[in-house]
């Protein structure tokens, strides 16, 4: 039974990262559909979003799951397993989408040059912000799986990929929730309706 556990949390894990990567695909296609033109068509575009953020991976984890069990039963329990790491294609798309986009930005910066004198500083915050949010910091560690790293490589690695990765979901709620003008006004209105109504 812990074995069993054991396995169906590593499926689990694998599945959840994977997803992970494939909504940041998600986030990037959606700020190139705002930013440049319609990628997918208005009418459905959130089903199919859906469907690469959450059934992709299960196009990934199934196969590898049934190549570990596999792997496992020709081992007879004497061999390490299956430790093949699912890479995808996610973080190198998100770099094409990510540089496209920042053409787009500095395109339009350079346009309202005049109002705006900073438009460096702001292709700066926008390219620091973007990064975490697309994910392009996986493209870093892509080739530096946990097998080749050793040493203080691989804490810098884990360091900086679990920071950024739990980073991004605070990142997106401060800057499309928290920072944003018609959030705020919504919940200065409620709050002003509950002050009223206590």
């Amino acid at each position: 039974q812990a074995a069993l556990g054991c396995r169906v949390a590593q499926v689990l894990m694998q599945y959840c990262i994977l997803a992970n990567h494939y909504w940041f695909l998600v986030e990037a296609v959606y700020l190139y559909k705002l930013l440049i033109g319609a990628v997918f068509s208005e009418k459905n575009y959130y089903r199919l979003y859906l469907y690469l953020g959450w059934g992709t991976p299960v196009v990934f984890v199934v196969p590898w799951m049934a190549a570990k069990y596999l792997k496992e039963n020709a081992a007879r329990g004497g061999g390490a397993g299956l430790c093949v790491p699912l890479h995808c294609l996610c973080p190198q798309i998100n770099l094409l989408i990510f540089m496209r986009i920042l053409k787009v930005i500095l395109a339009k910066l350079r346009a309202n040059q005049k109002g705006y004198a900073d438009y460096k500083l702001r292709l700066a915050k926008a390219t620091l912000t973007l990064i975490p949010l697309f994910g392009i910091h996986e493209v870093v560690f892509i080739f530096a799986t946990d097998e080749q790293t050793t040493g203080i490589l691989r804490y810098i690695k884990v360091f900086v990929t679990l920071f950024l990765n739990s980073f991004q979901g605070f990142l997106v709620a401060v800057l499309y929730c928290f920072a944003n003008k018609e959030v705020k006004s919504e919940m200065k209105k409620k709050w002003q309706l509950w002050k009223l109504d206590h």
